[in-house]
């Protein structure tokens, strides 16, 4: 994902496998998004989803199933 959004040939190889993902009628998930600017190139394309630590840093999976029960991700541990 890096360097995705500084026009390098990284960004055209994203761009690709995108178009090639929709034109498949796949759900396109995007792994390893790190900043705003990579999130906001990935929905420019059509990306369907993301992963990677703008959203969340790893959790455990007792953290991980209290936030699924009450959408809070601070009351257990990690």
């Amino acid at each position: 994902m890096r360097g995705i959004a500084t026009g390098s040939s990284d960004a055209i190889i994203v761009n690709a496998v995108i178009s090639m993902g929709k034109s498949l009628k796949y759900t396109v998930i995007a792994e390893g998004v790190e900043t705003q600017e990579q999130l906001a190139f990935l929905q420019s394309l059509g990306c369907d989803e993301g992963q990677g630590y703008i959203f969340s840093q790893p959790i455990a999976a007792p953290r991980f199933a209290k936030l699924l029960e009450t959408g809070i991700s601070a009351t257990v541990p990690n």
